[in-house]
């Protein structure tokens, strides 16, 4: 019967690392693309808006938070589990009001979709990833809801030790450390590119 189990379970854990594969994938494309028409005609670099410094610190920290989540949800301590789970869900919203807020000064400094393909590229990369967060955020929002309705312990314990919960923050946190790592790495290939422009207000 637990084989069973398990193998209904396996199918979230492949849908998962299918959908992390194919982001690689996908950004990998938008990557090549930018270094190709980098060095075509009408292309000059923009800075990067100095917030996204911000943002990247923001979602770092997230990453942090939902690591200790998870320790605590380990180790039955179920009020930091929820607290540390909320302080994820924060620091996420942030990061996206952060990453709306860079938008905001590049536009505020002339930069747009249309005419240098720069700054599309920017808006794109940018723009693709903020989705992969706004997913994230989803099953966060539906994990966390799911302990504030077992605030009890005995409620949060028969939760914590039932092995399909178990499986599923695990594979939230895989996700989430993935688009965190995919952010670090596109701002770390954008930052090389474009440099930051200190000069912009928040």
């Amino acid at each position: 019967m637990s084989n069973f189990v398990t193998k209904r379970r396996e199918p979230f854990r492949f849908m998962v690392w299918l959908g992390i594969a194919s982001s690689v994938m996908l950004f990998t494309i938008l990557l090549a693309a930018y270094v190709v028409r980098r060095t075509g005609p009408g292309w000059a670099d923009v800075k990067l808006p100095n917030v996204f410094l911000v943002s990247t610190v923001a979602i770092i920290l997230s990453s942090l938070t939902l690591h200790n989540a998870n320790l605590a949800f380990k180790h039955e301590r179920f009020g930091s589990y929820r607290s540390n789970m909320a302080t994820t869900l924060v620091l996420g919203t942030l990061f996206i009001l952060l990453q709306g807020w860079g938008w905001r000064q590049l536009i505020r400094a002339g930069v747009g979709l249309e005419g240098n393909p720069a700054g599309g590229f920017i808006y794109i990369i940018s723009g693709v990833h903020l989705l992969h967060i706004l997913i994230g955020l989803i099953f966060i929002v539906i994990a966390l809801a799911e302990a504030m309705r077992r605030r009890p312990y005995i409620d949060s314990f028969v939760y914590s030790v039932n092995p399909p919960n178990r499986l599923k923050l695990k594979l939230i946190t895989l996700y989430w450390h993935f688009v965190d790592i995919l952010w670090i790495g596109l701002f770390v290939f954008l930052l090389i590119h474009h440099g930051v422009d200190l000069r912009l207000s928040l």
